[in-house]
């Protein structure tokens, strides 16, 4: 007896198929000593099944009890027991199809690995975060995998990498009508905040010292002092009139982003002030990846700038105000991964080799970390990040 395919024919060549039924009888006669000729299948199942037949007849005789009478039913029909046995291989039959399509898929696509099983790199570390609607309860945990940022993937290894990008991720709340304002005019005045969140920190002229017009357009020329303070501090900057307390800005002689994503992550809120007067509180932060502007170097810096404001749209009927601008009543800001003492009204990242500038002296600051209000209030010495 032999079930070895006959010379010059592979194992893997298409053979007649025979169901398990077949064979069992066929492994079951040639124990028994019958005489049926072999059938055409391949070796591999044989042993398989007959393996298996061992195993069953084994466990058989383990659980027979010599006292039960010949004839009692100990057990299910041999037709219940056969069933069984059939919806256990079929059964094993989709997890080998499941686990086939899965082999194939990483065959394929060898990235997808991680996105398949829970704690990999992908999946549900890289899933978008649901819109911020007020401070989190603590900071971001570290972001999966330790690959260093690239150009490709500037966000890598960053809680960022999660966020939501650019004008896109300052959702605007609903409006309602609150101190003798309509709903529209409320309406107005988050509109008006996205426009100068988006013009001061989004804007790619701007990002790249150029003058933030969209930004001032915003904002009420009658408010006293605001406008030349900050004009003042975008042509002439020094350690009091700094204008990166409002706008972002880098040396474009010295870096450029990234690609064209920046990352946001904030919200806004509403609240009423005097009658004739509705408040919006913003508070946003922004991650940027960037490059030096002239040379062969490829590492990518992230510079993080966190903005608090909190502006008020007025009633020209009832205030002494421009009709349509925005007063502001407060503005902070903190920055991580730049270089201290510098107040040339540009913001220096640091890469490898370090921020340069003047010795950080303040705290250790994680950037990322949203859970603490920014009130202006904090120490004005320049710290260093825990990470980028």
């Amino acid at each position: 007896m032999s079930i070895v395919p006959p010379p010059g024919r592979p194992d893997d060549d298409p053979a007649p198929s025979l169901s398990d039924e077949q064979l069992e009888s066929f492994l079951r006669e040639a124990a028994e000593g019958g005489g049926a000729a072999a059938p055409k299948e391949p070796s591999a199942r044989a042993r398989m099944v007959a393996r298996r037949l061992r195993e069953e007849d084994e466990a058989a005789r383990r659980e027979q009890r010599p006292t039960t009478p010949p004839g009692w039913r100990t057990g299910p029909s041999a037709r219940a027991g056969n069933d069984r046995r059939a919806r256990r291989r079929g059964v094993g039959a989709v997890v080998g199809v499941v686990t086939l399509a899965v082999l194939a898929v990483v065959a394929v696509r060898p990235s997808l690995v991680p996105d398949l099983f829970p704690g990999g790199d992908g999946g549900g570390s890289r899933k978008p975060l649901a819109a911020e609607t007020a401070l989190p309860t603590g900071a971001p945990g570290e972001a999966a995998g330790s690959e260093r940022a690239t150009r490709e993937h500037p966000f890598r290894g960053s809680p960022a990498e999660r966020w939501a990008e650019g004008a896109d991720a300052i959702e605007i709340p609903k409006a309602k009508a609150l101190s003798g304002m309509s709903e529209d005019d409320v309406a107005f005045a988050l509109r008006r905040t996205k426009e100068l969140l988006v013009a001061a920190n989004l804007d790619p002229a701007v990002l790249r010292g150029e003058w933030p017009d969209k930004a001032l357009a915003v904002l009420d020329p009658k408010q006293p002092e605001l406008l030349p303070k900050l004009r003042r501090s975008l042509s002439e900057p020094d350690v009091e009139h700094d204008p990166l307390r409002l706008f972002t800005r880098f040396d474009p002689d010295e870096v450029r982003l990234a690609g064209d994503v920046v990352k946001v992550r904030g919200h806004m809120t509403l609240t009423a002030g005097k009658p004739g007067v509705v408040k919006v509180d913003a508070d946003y932060t922004f991650v940027y990846p960037l490059v030096r502007t002239r040379g062969d170097d490829d590492r990518v810096a992230r510079t993080i700038v966190r903005r608090v404001l909190t502006l008020t749209l007025n009633d020209p009927a009832r205030w002494d105000v421009t009709e349509g601008r925005l007063l502001v009543e407060k503005y902070f800001s903190e920055h991580g991964n730049t270089s201290c003492g510098v107040h040339d009204g540009y913001l220096h990242p640091g890469f490898a080799d370090g921020a340069g500038g003047d010795p950080a002296t303040g705290p250790l600051t994680d950037p990322y970390d949203r859970s603490q209000p920014l009130t202006g209030a904090e120490s004005g010495d320049c710290g260093r990040v825990t990470r980028t």
